[in-house]
């Protein structure tokens, strides 16, 4: 590259990782324990789990579940049916104080025995600690506005990783790869360290970020094929009185099944006027049956009158790439080595940018703009991640 290229790559480096990277060492430090989130929660779990039963013990139908709940809280409204992913033959109902349920409402949580019907707990989720840095590493308790934010972030932190690579040869030329200057400075050592743990996970990083950013457009993504999908299902309802009675849940669920032949069921959206569905249809959600495609869902949409098939088309492939960078993002498609893997990862991209803010103060506080140590190449310190 030209010397003006390299000023030109040395600014937006230096400027997109300043940006960035304080609020990039707050999703790596809170991402560390999210990646460990089943082990923790299980670890510390206090929800009771569902009873011996012989083996071949049939499930109940989904209506006494239903039933159940309604009897138990008659002025409250159902929302979700789902099975849970870690307790075996639980099935959790939730329900809300208004048909809206509008964003920010807890909902009450009743779990059942799948095989039984039997009330096994209820949670008004509340949360605990892990839900907290689940929402702070998500959008620091700002809602959409927060993940927007962080998606710029994000976007900021992949522009520093690609401007690092651009600039790793000019600035490294004179050097082996994996070279650590052990003489002069402490700065150098540093700057050093920095590029060979940079490049070593530059993939990684890469990963890691892009789909960080895609995470973060996830809300303005499903409201898009909302705003696609809805209004011609809807449209034969309009001006239709509300429904009186729904069809029974056991019969949607088994045309879904039908139409989905090969997926597993993970909930049933109930016919409500609230965000997750319409007023109309029952909305369930089923997923297949292997560690990356149980991550990939699939709606079916069921009359809410008469229980039949209305679609069950895949979704768009921008919600397919949504799908597929979740697991992705935080390496839980596999088992705990993979997560173990993606921890260390993460332990270096921290290193990373703690060593990037270490080296801009120190130039900061240096009266010169470069350092050379020995016959070594010049080294302007920069902050972020540089390759």
């Amino acid at each position: 590259m030209t010397a003006q290229s390299v000023k030109w790559w040395s600014l937006v480096h230096k400027w997109t990782s300043l940006v960035c990277t304080l609020f990039l060492l707050m999703l790596c430090i809170t991402g560390l324990p999210l990646i460990f989130h089943d082990e923790i929660d299980e670890l510390f779990k206090s929800e009771a789990s569902a009873r011996e039963l012989p083996a071949d013990t049939p499930q109940a139908p989904l209506s006494r579940l239903v039933d159940a709940a309604k009897a138990r809280y008659p002025q409250r409204y159902l929302q979700v049916l789902g099975w849970d992913d870690d307790r075996a033959n639980i099935v959790n109902v939730f329900l809300s104080a208004t048909p809206e349920a509008p964003p920010g409402q807890r909902f009450l949580k009743l779990s059942f025995d799948s095989r039984t019907a039997e009330l096994i707990g209820e949670d008004t989720q509340q949360g605990g600690l892990m839900s907290a840095i689940r929402i702070f590493h998500r959008d620091m308790f700002l809602g959409l506005p927060g993940e927007l934010f962080l998606g710029v972030m994000g976007l900021l932190f992949v522009i520093a990783i690609v401007s690092g690579i651009m600039l790793y040869a000019p600035f490294m030329r004179r050097l082996n790869f994996g070279t650590v200057r052990r003489i002069g400075a402490s700065r150098v050592k540093w700057l050093d360290l920095h590029n060979l743990i940079g490049g070593v996970t530059l993939i990684w990083l890469l990963a890691v970020g892009v789909t960080g950013v895609i995470n973060t457009i996830s809300l303005p993504l499903f409201s898009a094929w909302r705003a696609e999908v809805m209004p011609e299902l809807i449209a034969p309802h309009l001006g239709k009185p509300p429904l009186a009675k729904w069809a029974d849940v056991d019969d949607v669920m088994a045309a879904a099944r039908r139409a989905l032949d090969g997926n597993t069921p993970a909930s049933i959206i109930f016919p409500t006027v609230a965000r997750f569905g319409t007023p109309r249809h029952f909305i369930v959600w089923t997923k297949g049956t292997t560690p990356i495609t149980s991550r990939l869902f699939t709606p079916a949409m069921l009359d809410a009158e008469t229980g039949q098939l209305v679609t069950a088309r895949g979704l768009p492939w921008y919600l397919r790439a949504l799908q597929v960078s979740r697991p992705l993002h935080f390496g839980d498609y596999g088992s705990l080595p993979l997560k173990i893997i993606w921890a260390l990862f993460d332990l270096a991209a921290i290193v990373v940018l703690a060593s990037g803010v270490y080296l801009w103060l120190g130039k900061r506080k240096s009266p010169r703009a470069t350092t050379r140590a020995q016959d070594g190449p010049p080294v302007v310190a920069t902050s972020g991640i540089r390759p």
